[in-house]
């Protein structure tokens, strides 16, 4: 059995591909930073008897995605389990956010996990089987103020999601896809996105457990690891959109540092 996880190199996706050498799974670890990579596969082989495979990619270069899904198709065949990690944020006004790494994260947050979401699901889709993870957020269920884009493309994955796992479900299909929607995680994305969480953040090895537990169990398409996250995407769906955003705003400035 073999899962690929983009954004390997620390937090969710390390945490994600640990649980998974857990369960017998050898991993392949998709991520800029070789020499993260290399640690982790030395521990991840150690303590768990798997194998881990190591691949050097920037995703927000769509070429590199397809490559990346085709090297990997001709090294391993149908793989059973793709986690699409990789991801960062900004934080700031819009009119004063810097636009090169706005369209970068679009490229990563989007782009990205869409061209690897689609090609390997034409994989699973052949052979009946497979399960994707795509990582989200709370974020992707409300407007985000100061962190507009970021907000912005989560909400495509959840919807994209959502869209992809109910064409499967008409089809009968066998083939799972699952969205990750977690709160504030104490992860290298808050030093990336310059923000401060003003609330405690969950572990990413307490997020990744509930995660892969739910997404080979079967779980529901939305994945939330707590009660309290569940309970606020309730809350923003039910008050207007306007009044949500207005106490985003303030919730997000606290972040900035």
């Amino acid at each position: 059995m073999v899962a690929l996880v983009t954004g390997a190199s620390s937090g969710i996706g390390k945490d994600i591909a640990i649980e998974l050498a857990k369960r017998n799974y050898d991993v392949i670890l998709v991520a800029r930073n070789e020499e993260k990579l290399n640690e982790l596969k030395k521990n991840i082989e150690k303590a768990y008897n798997v194998k881990a495979y190591i691949k050097i990619c920037d995703l927000s270069v769509a070429n590199n995605c397809v490559s990346l899904h085709d090297e990997i198709y001709k090294e391993f065949g149908c793989i059973n389990i793709l986690v699409n990690n990789a991801g960062f944020g900004t934080c700031g006004y819009f009119t004063q956010t810097d636009l090169d790494k706005e369209l970068k994260m679009i490229d990563t947050n989007i782009s990205a996990l869409h061209i690897l979401m689609k090609l390997f699901l034409q994989d699973m889709v052949k052979i009946n089987n497979g399960y994707i993870l795509n990582v989200a957020s709370i974020a992707g269920f409300m407007s985000g103020p100061l962190m507009a884009t970021y907000y912005s493309t989560k909400a495509y994955v959840v919807r994209l999601s959502q869209s992809v796992k109910q064409e499967l479900i008409m089809k009968h299909s066998n083939v799972k896809v699952n969205c990750l929607c977690p709160g504030p995680v104490n992860t290298n994305f808050n030093k990336v996105a310059d923000v401060k969480f003003s609330i405690s953040g969950q572990s990413s090895k307490f997020v990744a457990k509930i995660a892969v537990w739910k997404l080979l169990n079967n779980w529901m398409c939305l994945i939330f690891t707590s009660i309290p996250i569940f309970l606020y995407r309730i809350i923003v769906k039910i008050l207007p959109d306007q009044f949500s955003s207005f106490l985003n705003f303030f919730m997000q400035k606290r972040k900035i540092q």
